[in-house]
């Protein structure tokens, strides 16, 4: 019974003979094809393997295990696939907002404008782009780190703590950013033939790929906090306050406020590890670090840029403002819950 009752095999499509050669097909068979939400282009079945002949790979009982030599690769993968379909969201959104129009803009005196220049819409479009940067670096920042792990201890800290918050927040932020870009195109979103709809259909498995995002959040405040006796997390903060003194104030003051929820948060988790209010608060305190993070990472690139002078530097430092305004400045708003912990879950009964 349990995870410790799953072993690994490898069954091959064709048996081999005795001699070495490709024999008679294994009994194995595809018994129904799955009718999904969404990934139409990327089908999958229900498998039987009764009767086939397979291999033990590893030890009896140490499938799962063995399944997680591969699992940072993946989940970093898979964070990067909710980064692909944001970006693709955004970038069709924001081409049907330049050619649609409709309206008067505040910005113009001309009687008709492009959506694009609708404030709300703006508004939409930045919040897309802002996330979907934020989900880029976190997730760039987590391969760098995994690529420097095997020298560097500080590295492979690193590497352990953004995994998590790389795969859970950044497909978060796909379904979120598909959702908006739904949004944008109006009632034609609604409508298959702009292509918004699939963009929010494909990116929902993305949370439940390679562990669901719940339970990335339980790894990062059950496991990877305590790593190095709190160490990853102690220099992160300690890097993110470094680059806070280095902005301006508009960025400066919600980054701060939120690196302080962020290390009032750590200290509440580790506190309670293992706990029923740990595990009620995980996701509230992953999403808490991913903002916080994703700010961080806008501060870091707006400073990188500035020195250019020209418009991508200041498309950098509007974007990490706009990041800090509309994101950042509610990121303490997650210490409600973290505090909470279970206490609201505990008595909750589904009555018929």
């Amino acid at each position: 019974p349990g995870v410790k009752g799953i072993s690994l095999f490898l069954a091959t499509k064709k048996l081999v003979d005795a001699n070495g050669g490709i024999g008679a097909a294994n009994a194995l068979k595809p018994v129904s094809i799955e009718h999904k939400l969404g990934i139409h282009a990327s089908p999958t079945c229900v498998m039987a393997y009764e009767g086939a002949d397979a291999e033990l790979v590893g030890r009896p009982g140490n499938g799962l295990a063995q399944m997680f030599t591969m699992m940072n690769a993946a989940r970093l993968n898979v964070g990067m696939e909710g980064v692909g379909i944001a970006e693709a969201a955004y970038q069709r959104a924001l081409a049907f907002s330049l050619e649609r129009w409709q309206g008067r803009s505040p910005w113009s005196s001309d009687p008709t404008a492009r959506i694009f220049d609708q404030p709300d819409v703006r508004r939409t479009l930045m919040l897309m782009k802002a996330k979907t940067d934020a989900a880029r670096m976190i997730c760039l920042s987590a391969a760098v780190a995994a690529d420097l792990a095997d020298s560097d201890d500080e590295a492979r800290l690193r590497e352990e703590l953004f995994v998590p918050i790389a795969k859970a927040w950044s497909t978060d932020v796909g379904v979120e950013v598909a959702s908006l870009g739904v949004q944008v195109h109006g009632g034609m979103g609604f409508i298959e033939e702009t292509g918004a709809a699939q963009y929010y259909r494909d990116a929902r498995i993305a949370p439940i790929y390679e562990g669901s995002n719940g339970i990335q959040a339980m790894d990062l405040a059950g496991r990877k906090l305590s790593l190095g006796n709190g160490a990853a997390m102690t220099k992160l903060i300690a890097g993110m306050r470094e680059t806070a003194v280095k902005v301006d104030g508009v960025i400066a003051t919600p980054l701060n406020a939120g690196i302080v929820a962020l290390e009032q948060a750590t200290r509440i988790m580790r506190q309670r590890k293992g706990t029923a209010d740990s595990l009620a608060a995980a996701t509230s305190y992953l999403k808490l670090a991913g903002d916080v993070v994703g700010g961080w990472m806008h501060a870091k690139a707006a400073l990188a840029a500035a020195p250019l002078g020209n418009d991508f530097a200041r498309d950098k430092l509007a974007l990490a403002q706009f990041y800090a305004l509309h994101v950042l400045a509610s990121a303490p708003g997650q210490l409600a819950p973290i505090e909470a912990g279970a206490a609201s879950m505990e008595h909750f009964a589904i009555n018929p």
